[in-house]
């Protein structure tokens, strides 16, 4: 094997299985290669001088000292690829290289010019790079929309240096392998949705076709379950390692498919052929860009950042969100990663099942919710209640330890104890009334409050003053609060 910065370090350690004490040893950042999981994936796409750039050495001095390596173990020498000897880029300056060819771009440059200049400068771009790329665009003031914009351009200047990377892949159950998963029936689905676009584009009966479209896009309304496990439980995870840009470009790229999928269900229902025509071409095109994308660079960048234990973590999440496209090929939480366990935590800090927050941020929290809470145990004592600026019924401190059925006034004390009765028994879970008072339309429901076992706990009463949302009408999104419209 002759040894060059295009070596893949897959390869290298195929070939030579004891390298990887050797470069875990030379350098604390190659340990990640000890990870079976970074093994199978980064490792077929990263190459020695991708590591030498990671490391941050020159890669002249690893390419001898590899070969050193394997001339002590095996008694022959590989041969060195001696240009590779040569004074080469940094991996600061190939970051600033794509800088100054995404700039062009930005201005106006020629993508064919900037393809050129790419392959002539830059002989293999890495995920990684592509996310510091981004990430230095929005820190130097370039609004995420305008990269957002950019990213179709990006991705077709480095087009050719991607494709030569080899294909990602994980270990069934392991979330990449489910997203791959997902992604081969989203092509799949835009495969189909562009065929019936170009159908209708050749005219004749258009009301069948447009028919034919209906179950097509209904099935790609589980990107929506897809874009919201990356959103909530991938990018959450990159942006703990400060890998920010890709979260914040993919997800307004993600807003842009939703918006092209809803224009393409409404042109399929009111039977507009054209406007199908053009914006079902324009989704088919979107969903496929997005996949590149995804398995070319977020997913390679995400497998070298994260540590399989934080994928178990993402797994757990995923679960909990369900999935929609494909589900996980098996069950997985990881070969080095068990069950998180909650260690000790901090002085004063809660540990609660979906996060941790000190007593003080707790309680503000409770105090500044838009309704009224009170929590009886299951003895019928009452255990806590709200303090809120604006409180529906009168609440005092005496009342806490007090047994709830003294309480309310005799009139009703039956009703409450039928109530808690069928919790009890498991008959009932919610019950609900509404009441006008002093003008106000008030809802009031209780909840059994369970545990894991089924076990009855205690009861949440809940209380909120519902007069101003009775007479919403219409919709106010986000965004139109940002802008002051109604």
């Amino acid at each position: 094997m002759k040894l060059s910065g295009g070596t893949k370090v897959h390869e290298l350690l195929t070939a030579h299985p004891f390298l990887e004490e050797f470069l875990a040893a030379y350098d604390p950042k190659f340990e990640m290669l000890k990870n079976r999981m970074a093994r199978a994936t980064i490792g077929r796409v990263a190459t020695l001088r991708t590591a030498a750039g990671i490391a941050s050495i020159d890669l002249g001095r690893l390419l001898e000292d590899v070969a050193s390596e394997i001339e002590k173990q095996t008694g022959e020498r590989p041969e060195v690829d001696r240009a590779a000897m040569a004074p080469g880029s940094t991996r600061e300056q190939r970051l600033q290289m794509l800088r100054e060819i995404i700039a062009d771009l930005h201005a106006g440059g020629d993508l064919e010019d900037a393809k050129k200049r790419f392959s002539e400068t830059v002989e293999d771009v890495e995920p990684s790079e592509i996310a510091a790329m981004e990430e230095e665009l929005i820190r130097s003031g370039l609004p995420v929309s305008e990269v957002q914009r950019l990213c179709d351009v990006h991705v077709g200047a480095f087009r050719q240096a991607l494709d030569e990377h080899s294909e990602v892949r994980a270990e069934p159950g392991h979330p990449v392998h489910t997203y791959i998963a997902a992604n081969k029936v989203i092509t799949e689905l835009a495969n189909e949705l562009a065929a019936v676009a170009r159908e209708v584009e050749r005219g004749g009966d258009e009301t069948d076709k447009l028919r034919q479209a209906l179950p097509i896009i209904e099935q790609l309304r589980g990107i929506e379950n897809h874009y919201q496990r990356k959103e909530n439980q991938l990018f959450p995870v990159l942006e703990r390692h400060d890998v920010t840009g890709p979260s914040q470009v993919m997800w307004g790229v993600h807003d842009q498919i939703r918006g092209e999928l809803r224009a393409v269900r409404a042109a399929a229902e009111k039977r507009d052929a054209k406007t199908f025509a053009t914006t079902a071409t324009a989704l088919a095109r979107d969903l496929v860009e997005m996949v590149y994308k995804e398995e070319k660079i977020l997913f390679p960048m995400a497998l070298e950042a994260i540590s399989e234990q934080e994928w178990a973590e993402i797994r757990r999440g995923e679960d909990e969100l369900g999935y929609v496209l494909a589900k996980p090929a098996a069950g997985w939480s990881g070969r080095d990663a068990a069950e998180t366990k909650r260690g000790p935590s901090a002085e004063g800090v809660l540990e609660l099942s979906t996060g941790k927050l000190s007593p003080d941020q707790l309680n503000l929290i409770l105090t500044h919710l838009p309704v009224d809470i009170s929590f009886i145990d299951e003895d019928d004592t009452v255990r806590f209640y709200s303090e809120g600026p604006e409180r529906i019924f009168p609440r005092s401190p005496a009342v806490i330890g007090r047994k709830v059925q003294k309480c309310h006034p005799p009139k009703s004390v039956n009703v409450v104890q039928e109530i808690l009765d069928s919790f009890r028994a498991r008959k009932q879970d919610v019950a609900e009334f509404w009441i006008q008072l002093e003008g106000k339309f008030i809802h009031i429901r209780y909840f059994a409050v369970r545990d894991k076992a089924g076990a009855y706990r205690g009861c949440l009463e809940v209380s909120q003053d519902v007069t101003g949302i009775r007479s919403l009408d219409g919709e106010r999104r986000l965004l139109q609060w940002e802008t002051g419209e109604a």
